[in-house]
């Protein structure tokens, strides 16, 4: 077997590389990938480097960490999987000591090595690479692998809604339908939402947000944006506002849309310091942040099995892996045709 890796060389340029196939640990499997999802964090450090750059200026970056596969070989200790399971993975291995992952919050262990960031900045676009047997799951055999890959994604919007609480009935606001905001939208459909409003600037966008169950969608350039979400949600605003493009404008939106004692979900990444004028929230409004995820992949690979989440369908742009390089140009520079980037990096694996 021959391996290769795709890493960043400097901002704006991904180079392939050859490297050696990794060698399984007693608890992990070596798996031999076949799609990557693009995320917006990777795209992110594509442009710019890792939102936390490394210490050491000759750290090896890579990218990616919405992955699927195909087991190739197991460590000895091993006893889930078996040469060629097909396969995802969580692509954050937790430290499982500290109080955080003893509570079963193991997404915000301050210790955790997610793929694509510090410590080890290992990325998913590789051949091969290996994976703790307790983050990697089995694909029913209805799901593709491709699915599988955006498995990741969907429980990012899996537990923003999941953490909202209850929304049989309610009236969410979701600002942005990107990958996430999309993955929302489906969750907050399966959870009984009433309304689904969606709000971005993006034509394509939104209109992959009304195939995917929004109730309602608005250009959010529309400068009678608020008042025409209130004529469909109520006249006091929504009972949950989903934030998922990670901008300080959205942010700022939610506030002026949730209803009085409503909930703001923070699922964006949003740079910077965002204003927040509490005099307008002050009616007991709940903001919460929301990180990733954190035992939610096996309700969201069922979701995706039993047909109620549509994921491959988002991904409208595939790339092949020797063309990492615009694929992460194409992210850039066309956002507007894009709903979901995929690199394939295994040839004819389903």
């Amino acid at each position: 077997m021959e391996n290769t890796v795709a890493i960043l060389e400097k901002p704006g340029k991904m180079v392939i590389k050859d490297t050696e196939v990794p060698t399984p640990k007693v608890n992990e499997v070596l798996i031999k990938v076949a799609y990557v999802g693009i995320c917006g964090s990777d795209v992110h450090g594509f442009q710019h480097g890792p939102y936390i750059p490394p210490k050491d200026p000759n750290q090896t970056i890579g990218l990616g960490h919405e992955i699927s596969g195909v087991v190739e070989r197991v460590g000895e200790e091993v006893t889930k999987f078996k040469k060629g399971d097909r396969v995802c993975i969580e692509p954050g291995i937790p430290c499982y000591k500290c109080e955080f992952c003893l509570e079963g919050h193991y997404n915000v262990c301050p210790d955790v090595d997610f793929m694509a960031t510090q410590p080890n900045y290992k990325g998913a676009l590789t051949n091969y690479l290996t994976h703790p047997e307790d983050m990697t799951f089995h694909l029913p055999d209805q799901m593709s692998l491709v699915e599988g890959a955006l498995v990741e994604p969907a429980a990012v919007g899996v537990h923003a809604v999941e953490m909202a609480g209850d929304l049989l009935g309610k009236k969410v606001a979701i600002l942005g339908s990107g990958c996430i905001g999309l993955m929302a939208i489906q969750a907050a459909r399966l959870k009984g939402a009433a309304e689904i409003v969606v709000i971005d600037v993006l034509q394509n966008r939104l209109e992959m947000a009304e195939k995917l169950g929004a109730t309602a969608t608005f250009d959010g350039r529309d400068e009678s944006l608020v008042e025409k979400i209130k004529e469909v949600v109520s006249e006091y605003g929504a009972d949950v506002v989903f934030e998922t493009a990670g901008a300080i404008a959205t942010a700022k939106m939610a506030l002026q849309i949730v209803k009085r004692r409503g909930k703001i979900m923070i699922a964006g990444t949003i740079p910077g310091d965002t204003p927040v004028d509490f005099l307008k929230i002050n009616r007991e409004v709940s903001i919460q942040t929301v990180f990733r995820y954190a035992n939610d992949y096996p309700k969201t690979i069922s979701m995706i099995a039993k047909g109620g989440f549509d994921v491959e369908g988002m991904a409208d742009k595939y790339f092949d892996y020797e063309d990492t390089q615009e694929a992460f140009e194409f992210s850039v520079n066309h956002k507007q045709d894009l709903i979901k980037g995929v690199i394939r990096v295994g040839k004819d694996m389903k």
